[in-house]
């Protein structure tokens, strides 16, 4: 049983390493020899890198960001996948497959969401999670993921506010867990990844109802004290 819990363990730190990776700050370094985390809004995420480096960059930062999700969550698939066949991993006859997995995937799943915003590789700064977390939702449920794209792109058309449509979808998520019948364990991934999504955006919120939070293709002033 000892063995297997380090596993688990070791899969959760891993997921925590995928979500590390920090994409933006390498793009920034890359193409302009610049500290992402020192312009626009300090996030290293595609947003910023959008605002910062242009659209190529930004689309490439969101696309390897959500990926990362992905990894996280297929690597504890991948576990559950292998280890019944492996005599090299050895489920415990106390384990229950499928009561474990989805906890294993949660914990995992927030371990990435983590990773992205608090990158070891970066002083524990970064972004928002929420590239990440899309890709993370996807892994999981294709429907939760794409339902909940489609809350962010209805409300990012109407609004030009990304920062609104990324609250927005991390509101719904948590609903659209419970309308696809996800386990309980995904529903509280879905409250607690979305809250936190939410609790990171709070500078964003303050301009959202200060009425000066930017819209697409407007440029946000550095805030030194923004490390979201």
């Amino acid at each position: 049983m000892f063995m297997w819990l380090t596993l688990c363990a070791v899969v959760v730190l891993l997921a925590y390493l995928f979500g590390s990776f920090p994409t933006g700050y390498l793009a920034g370094k890359l193409l302009k020899g610049i500290d992402i985390r020192e312009v626009g809004s300090g996030s290293t995420g595609a947003t910023n890198v959008l605002r910062t480096l242009g659209k190529g960059p930004g689309a490439f930062v969101l696309l390897i960001d959500a990926l990362k999700g992905v990894l996280a969550i297929n690597l504890v698939y991948a576990l559950f996948k292998i280890a019944p066949v492996s005599n090299l991993i050895p489920i415990p006859p106390t384990v229950n497959i499928e009561i474990w997995q989805p906890y294993l995937v949660t914990l995992a799943g927030l371990a990435a969401l983590l990773g992205h915003s608090k990158s070891v590789f970066l002083g524990f700064t970064g972004g928002k999670s929420v590239a990440t977390g899309v890709g993370i939702l996807l892994a999981i449920n294709w429907q939760v993921g794409l339902s909940t794209l489609a809350v962010f792109a209805v409300v990012i058309a109407i609004s030009r506010i990304v920062s609104l449509s990324s609250i927005s979808g991390a509101v719904a998520v948590s609903i659209f867990m419970i309308i696809f019948h996800q386990p309980l364990a995904y529903i509280i991934l879905g409250l607690a990844g979305g809250l936190y999504i939410i609790i990171r955006h709070r500078s964003n919120i303050e301009r959202l109802i200060a009425g000066t939070e930017p819209k697409i293709g407007q440029k946000v002033e550095t805030q030194t004290q923004q490390t979201s």
